[in-house]
């Protein structure tokens, strides 16, 4: 058990791959500080995770043998961030690993966003993966070691259509996470942005509604990957998260993991 006694602070963790990765660490012995917002946001307009889910996976990992603190706050929000880090250094004395998760997806042309939606995108993908950052490092930085994990997108890579600022807050997470590698190197800490292809989670579901589609229709249709599978599981994107964070990644740092099914090549 590589984590045991680890700490590993996930945000986003109620549902989807947040939680299929809180529950991979716990597995492996790590404590969990599993942070979501865990009620409804104005945009997007699909349901998001709830309070309930949150308990239910604290009481799923401590189950499992592992020890887990939630807490429930916005990212946005530096006051909850950092309430949260205080936390997980209360509970634990440490911060190991920073899985940095939460995240949302719309659809919209560029020229018919309004500045809302294009600021709500902006400050939850991007403002709140360098507010975890900003509170997780100083600790890490005492410790002298720590891995963070910037869950990216393959939209952090290419364009995408009608999803313009979804793209630009998932290509910035490259530079944030080049330029946290540069700045932490000589403290012993890992920086590495992961770049799923499209995940099988509720946001699919969530996606669907407001297009009028299902699921499946969404993923067909936006991913294209080249080996034949519409989407890839949240477990698959645990499995790369616990590689990436392991000491058999040890000389990985300032680069993108791409776990894209192919999509990339064409």
């Amino acid at each position: 058990m590589e984590f045991k006694n680890k700490t590993a602070f996930i945000t986003g963790a109620a549902k989807g791959q947040g939680r299929a990765v809180a529950l991979a660490f716990a597995k492996q012995g790590a404590n969990i500080l599993a942070f979501d917002l865990a009620s409804k946001i104005t945009y997007p307009s699909y349901n998001n995770s709830s309070s309930s889910e949150l308990f239910d996976l604290k009481k799923e990992i401590e189950e499992a043998g592992a020890k887990c603190e939630i807490y429930a706050g916005d990212i946005r929000s530096e006051a909850d961030v950092q309430a949260a880090a205080q936390l997980a250094i209360d509970a634990f004395q440490s911060i190991d690993i920073l899985f940095n998760n939460a995240g949302i997806c719309a659809y919209g042309y560029a020229h018919e966003l309004s500045e809302q939606e294009w600021d709500a995108m902006l400050d939850i993908n991007l403002k709140g993966s360098w507010l975890a950052a900003k509170h997780c490092l100083p600790q890490m930085r005492n410790q002298r070691s720590g891995v963070i994990i910037n869950n990216s997108s393959t939209g952090g890579m290419r364009g995408m259509n009608r999803l313009s600022h979804y793209a630009a807050s998932k290509w910035a997470l490259v530079g944030l996470t080049k330029s946290l590698a540069i700045e932490n190197a000589s403290f012993g800490i890992r920086v590495v942005s992961l770049h799923p292809t499209g995940v099988n989670t509720p946001m699919n579901d969530g996606l669907a509604m407001m297009e009028g589609s299902t699921p499946l229709e969404i993923a067909e249709r936006s991913a294209g990957n080249l080996l034949p599978v519409p989407w890839i599981e949240s477990q698959d994107v645990a499995d790369s998260v616990l590689f990436i964070a392991s000491d058999k990644a040890r000389y990985i740092t300032g680069s993108q993991f791409v776990l894209d099914a192919g999509l990339l090549t064409r």
